[in-house]
Formats: structure tokens, sequence, C-alpha cells
């Protein structure tokens, strides 16, 4: 496994996380701010895809 691809599967696993404690929480402020990290999370995993689809094609 290579680093990008370990990254990738920590900003996925981070992303999942921060979506179940958003959903689990009765407080909206926390609720709000957890899901907007998992979605921060995500486009970070997205761009690691990108990293290493274009490491790949080279």
């Amino acid at each position: 496994m290579t680093d990008f691809e370990a990254r990738l599967e920590r900003f996925e696993t981070l992303a999942a996380e921060c979506d179940l404690i958003g959903k689990l929480t009765a407080d909206a402020a926390k609720r709000e701010l957890y899901l907007r990290l998992g979605q921060h999370y995500r486009e970070l995993a997205d761009d690691m895809r990108t990293v290493i689809a274009t490491k790949d094609a080279a």
C-alpha cells in the first residue's frame, strides 16, 4: 500500500466516523460541525483518488 492509498483510506475512515458522530449527537451545533467535517474528509478522499489515478496513469 502506498502512502497515497493509506491517506485515502484514512480520509474515508474519518469521514465515516464524523458522519456517525454527527448523526448520533443531540446538539445541533455539534451535528453541523461533524457533518461538515465529514464532507471535508470526503473531499480530501476524492482529491487523493485523483492523485492516485494520475500517478497510475503516468
